[in-house]
């Protein structure tokens, strides 16, 4: 774990190989796993647990009730938020929020309090993501919306046949209700 003389890091909840870069803030009781890449000026707090593989790109803020799978993505300046109903000095209990394994957030994108991301899926930059998104999904706009499957890489599939998808590697992928699941060839 590398951080930075011009970080405030009050965790020792950090896995190997991670760095920190200059003026983030990380609160005491977040926990951050193995080869994580946490940019300048970001803040977690306490409440907050990132897998291993993770990225954060400058300008994000990672609130109580976040979760953060392996290998996921977050782009620069990513909003999430973690309270329906904000007012001042009034805290309720905050929404958990998930990324799931291998999921991209592109830049400036923000996210309602409570949803998933869902596993290997990626929304493009500026999205207003207000609900869920299926695994493998493709999602971009305001409101976020579907726009078609993608694979692990963010390649985008290809009908086979009905419910089965097919990636340009000849990966099989078959459509549930969470989304696409990868079918063990």
């Amino acid at each position: 774990m590398k951080i930075h003389d011009l970080a405030d890091v009050q965790t020792s909840n950090i896995g190997k190989d991670t760095f920190i870069w200059q003026f983030a803030v990380v609160l005491k009781g977040a926990v951050i796993g193995d080869n994580c890449n946490i940019n300048c000026h970001t803040f977690i707090e306490n409440d907050v647990v990132i897998g291993n593989n993770v990225t954060v790109k400058s300008g994000v803020y990672l609130w109580d009730g976040i979760r953060v799978e392996d290998n996921v993505f977050i782009g620069p300046s990513v909003v999430f938020t973690n309270d329906l109903r904000p007012r001042s000095k009034s805290y309720q209990e905050f929404g958990k929020t998930i990324i799931k394994e291998g999921a991209s957030i592109g830049a400036n994108s923000t996210i309602l309090s409570g949803l998933t991301i869902g596993a290997y899926s990626m929304s493009g930059i500026g999205s207003n993501i207000v609900k869920d998104i299926p695994a493998y999904a493709l999602v971009y706009g305001n409101p976020a919306t579907f726009k078609g499957w993608i694979d692990e890489e963010g390649n985008r599939l290809s009908l086979h046949k009905e419910n089965i998808w097919k990636s340009n590697n000849g990966n099989l992928y078959i459509e549930t209700k969470e989304g696409l699941k990868k079918i063990e060839q």
